[in-house]
């Protein structure tokens, strides 16, 4: 197999896009990355990540290539899971405290904070519009979010991300309340669930 073909296998399994780390872990050269570049006619997009000609431009999976410790949240998950109407005027995202997002906030992006200990707490990955695979937080910890955050957010936008979910096949109750409790939003969850339920 020549390096061509491993850079058409790379292009093709990875959706149109092409990253200089993944060229690199695959042994091969940066002059050989950058000769198939221009022979392809590829597009460089952001700082060692390339998209082919015939490829679709997905902003949530370029944000994502480019910032690997970001997790889709909030507004933005609710999209994801099929829990909004509306599409956000902003994408949000969280991220670890004391992690530096001002090249985030400078782009428009909404960044949430949160502690170490609760990061991770219900990441998952799903698939976008365009079926590329971006991490984000999973429905539970989408709608415990949206719950903490609601002074914050679109009234119409909470009311019927909380009626989808709750009234889903897809619902997990006990994941969500195990969320809730960890997060000290139980009782407020509990106003939403019994009024739901």
């Amino acid at each position: 197999m020549s390096c061509f073909d491993i850079l058409d296998h790379l292009v093709k399994s990875g959706n149109g896009f092409l990253r200089t780390a993944q060229v690199l872990e695959n042994g091969i050269s940066k002059p050989t990355l950058a000769e198939y570049v221009k022979k392809k006619h590829m597009e460089r997009i952001a700082q060692g990540i390339y998209l082919s000609e015939d490829a679709w431009p997905d902003s949530l999976f370029l944000l994502q290539l480019s910032n690997s410790r970001i997790v889709f949240s909030h507004e933005t998950a609710l999209q994801l899971h099929g829990l909004t109407e509306r599409e956000p005027k902003t994408v949000s995202v969280t991220v670890k405290a004391g992690y530096n997002a001002t090249h985030l906030r400078k782009k428009g992006i909404c960044v949430y904070q949160v502690k170490p200990d609760i990061a991770e707490l219900g990441v998952t990955s799903t698939g976008t519009c365009f079926g590329n695979s971006v991490r984000t937080y999973d429905a539970e910890r989408t709608i415990c979010d949206i719950i903490r955050n609601k002074a914050s957010m679109d009234i119409q936008v909470f009311q019927y991300a909380i009626k989808e979910y709750m009234s889903g096949n897809q619902k997990n109750i006990s994941r969500l309340m195990a969320y809730a409790k960890k997060l000290r939003i139980e009782s407020a969850l509990r106003t939403y669930t019994e009024i739901m339920l």
